[in-house]
């Protein structure tokens, strides 16, 4: 395991800005609730019945009105658009990132085989996803009882969890990519989160669309539908399961038969 905290430790600083600007920014918005509660049933209704604009991030479907409305809305624009940017980067970059550093030879020179280095590094992917979820979550759950609104925890778990299997399927599957890049990736991984992001849009403006909700974590993980279904919905779940599935079965293909540049 020296290699899974080698990770841990080089990914730190990263992990604590990310997750201190997610949480900020959602205590925040937690925060500002109460004073905004005297407009919120108009707002709810404005929201409602601006057509397009509001089907395409389903506010159609919840009263923003209401606390579990207003946060379902303000978690799926800050932890999810935020955690799939920091997801991405951190699977783009995974295995890649030997190469850029010129850090592989002496990654390889030690006796490690090449399978055991990809699972050390997608462990350390997917626990520093987990460590920035159950802080934002701790966050936000302290700010909803500091003003005093609960959304029970069962709508609040499955909203947190619907955001980590969107987090950690966009890091599996970036992770695959990582394996046959050679440089870091930057623009490819955030270009990636956000092409997944706009593609639930589209599925949500038209029904010639809807095929994409197929592709896309943000269709089993929006907090919107979550709230005013009750939960995920596992027919957008599954594929999502699957192209995860796809990613890491791919990072130990590639990687371990790859041309490594030292």
């Amino acid at each position: 395991m020296t290699l899974f905290f080698h990770e841990i430790r080089r990914d730190a600083a990263r992990l604590a800005v990310w997750t201190a600007v997610i949480s900020a920014l959602l205590l925040v918005s937690v925060v500002i609730y109460p004073q905004m509660t005297a407009e919120m049933a108009e707002m709810g209704d404005l929201f409602s019945e601006m057509g397009a604009f509001s089907a395409a991030f389903n506010m159609d479907k919840i009263n923003f009105g209401e606390f579990s409305g207003y946060f379902a809305v303000e978690c799926g624009n800050v932890l999810g658009l935020g955690g799939a940017f920091f997801a991405a980067l951190l699977g783009v970059s995974a295995l890649a990132k030997e190469e850029r550093d010129r850090t592989a030879e002496f990654l390889l020179t030690h006796p490690i085989p090449r399978a055991s280095v990809v699972a050390q590094k997608l462990a350390a992917v997917l626990a520093e996803i987990l460590c920035l979820n159950l802080a934002v979550a701790l966050v936000s759950a302290a700010g909803s009882a500091a003003i005093g609104e609960t959304l029970g925890a069962g709508l609040f778990f499955r909203i947190f969890l619907g955001y980590l299997l969107l987090q950690t399927q966009i890091a599996c599957v970036l992770f695959g990519v990582s394996a046959f890049l050679t440089g870091g990736g930057l623009g490819l991984g955030l270009g990636a989160a956000f092409v997944l992001y706009f593609f639930n849009i589209l599925a949500n403006l038209t029904d010639g669309a809807a095929f994409l909700r197929y592709l896309t974590p943000f269709s089993y993980a929006d907090g919107t539908v979550i709230v005013a279904s009750g939960g995920i919905e596992i027919k957008y779940l599954v594929p999502g399961l699957f192209f995860a599935l796809a990613g890491v079965a791919a990072a130990f293909f590639r990687y371990c038969r790859k041309d490594i540049r030292a």
